[in-house]
């Protein structure tokens, strides 16, 4: 029966610290942005790098130029 109450102890503490650890997360803005990732999917990546932009012209180009 003791370990019964070792455990149940455990895991409210281990469920403490969770809780700790989420509400420091919120109060330092860790979800604050509830905006950007409903819309994320709408917009165009553009986050690609020029190197892709311009590979991609380069070959048209050679394409455009046989």
């Amino acid at each position: 029966m003791s370990v019964i109450y070792m455990l149940i102890t455990i895991s409210i503490a281990v469920a403490l610290l969770f809780f700790f650890l989420f509400i420091t997360a919120v109060r330092r803005g860790q979800f604050d942005d509830s905006h950007t990732p409903a819309v994320r999917m709408l917009f165009e990546d553009e986050l690609v790098g020029s190197e892709d932009t311009e590979s991609k012209q380069s070959k048209t180009e050679k394409l455009t130029d046989n």
